[in-house]
């Protein structure tokens, strides 16, 4: 079993990360935002990117770590109505600094800001 996101999850092209930001809708909750747009790769893609200001490099890969396992074991996925048969979404997670907050915490708010996309 597999207990990291495959390299085709990951958002690593300049262009993708400008688009998602260009075209996409933004949600925030307490220390981050989330900005989602959609895809025609029929499944989602994630990238995690800690503010410019967001502590030393192990705290920014702690919290990179963090949100990618976060995202991995979430059972349920972005899902507006019956889109997703045939598109998926790209999703970037801007952190921002400010207390270092517990796993249970990060994921709550990570559930909050999905809940806020899907329109709960």
């Amino acid at each position: 079993m597999r207990r990291s996101l495959s390299k085709e999850v990951i958002i690593r092209s300049r262009q993708d990360i400008d688009r998602i930001f260009r075209q996409g809708k933004k949600f925030t909750c307490r220390g981050m935002r989330l900005i989602i747009t959609a895809n025609t790769l029929g499944f989602d893609r994630f990238i995690v990117i800690p503010a410019k200001k967001y502590g030393n490099s192990v705290q920014r890969n702690r919290i990179r770590r963090q949100m990618k396992e976060i995202f991995r074991l979430s059972d349920r996925r972005v899902v507006p109505g019956d889109e997703r048969k045939t598109t998926g979404h790209d999703i970037a997670l801007v952190v921002y600094p400010g207390k270092v907050s517990p796993y249970s915490l990060l994921e709550s708010d990570f559930n909050e800001l999905l809940d806020r996309v899907e329109g709960k």
